[in-house]
């Protein structure tokens, strides 16, 4: 099964002057990494949160953020911390005297305290297991709902992909038929030219003919690249079949991949053939490409 490893995902939901809104969004990763961002009495929730999205996401790195707008809790009026307030006053007042600063511009302003972040605080709610609860619900109807339309992007995108390395797939698969038609009876030619030329060059002189003809067919053998067009396609067979698969295929494409590159390398190198050499660096030129998407596939 192809999904994309890339996707983005917004859910809301809400009630009795609550609302919940998470947003996910997956990017690539060789593993699971899951990233979450909980309101702050909620963050012994993170297990259960990351266990809920991990039932979806089977490969990449996951970015999740949770808000929460409760009416509750912003009906809490913000405090005015008074003791720190005289305290930060004191000290800007002692700069100012160390300094010696003088004039309007050394004057203490109210914009001064401002940069003080810790001079207004919101008192935490009232403990209330069931409107926590409820909460955690909200939070839970969203997340499903963030779930699903990042799964409906995943697979979207997935299709393309799926789509475009099929095509380069067949791709492969024909430059590796042309490679076979190339080659033919091209080993039995071989030990033919071989030997004739040997036998030629060495006609006058005592050779033993059984170790000549073994010669020829070990150098012969070295040339023959059928092992590597059936393996090929064998590979391109189980790559097929993994993308039409309900698993997850992302880490066997990748694996199928290296093993058609070690294939299509060995073929080049033992043709010694300018027609299987173009043949070979097309089918590498696809391989690529295909790796490179596959790079996206969870």
């Amino acid at each position: 099964m192809i999904i994309s490893m890339t996707g983005f995902g917004r859910g809301e939901a809400s009630a009795n002057g609550v609302t919940a809104m998470v947003e996910l969004k997956t990017l690539n990763s060789r593993y699971l990494d899951l990233g979450v961002r909980l309101p702050q009495r909620f963050q012994e929730k993170e297990l259960q949160f990351k266990e809920w999205v991990s039932k979806e996401i089977a490969r990449g790195k996951l970015n999740a953020t949770v808000y929460l707008d409760d009416q509750e809790t912003n009906k809490k009026s913000a405090v005015l911390d008074e003791q720190k307030l005289e305290q930060y006053t004191q000290i800007l007042l002692q700069i100012k005297e160390k300094t010696g600063a003088s004039g309007i511009d050394a004057a203490i302003q109210f914009k001064d305290l401002l940069h003080f972040n810790d001079l207004i605080t919101h008192p935490e709610p009232e403990e209330d297991p069931e409107h926590d609860e409820m909460c955690w619900n909200l939070i839970k109807q969203a997340n499903e709902q963030a779930l699903a339309k990042l799964m409906e992007m995943k697979i979207q995108e997935g299709e393309q992909l799926r789509n475009d390395i099929l095509n380069r797939i067949e791709a492969i698969a024909t430059a590796v038929e042309h490679i076979r038609s190339i080659t033919g009876d091209r080993v039995e030619e071989v030990r033919k030219k071989l030997l004739e030329r040997m036998k030629a060059l060495l006609e006058e002189k005592k050779i033993d003919k059984d170790r000549l003809e073994m010669e020829v067919t070990i150098m012969a053998d070295k040339m023959d690249i059928t092992e590597e067009t059936v393996r090929l396609d064998a590979h391109l067979k189980f790559f097929i079949e993994a993308m039409n698969s309900k698993e997850h295929a992302g880490r066997r494409l990748n694996f199928l991949t290296q093993e058609i590159n070690r294939e299509l390398n060995t073929i080049g190198s033992k043709a010694n053939d300018s027609a299987i050499a173009h043949e070979v660096v097309k089918a590498k030129e696809m391989l690529e490409q295909i790796r490179e998407q596959v790079q996206n596939v969870e």
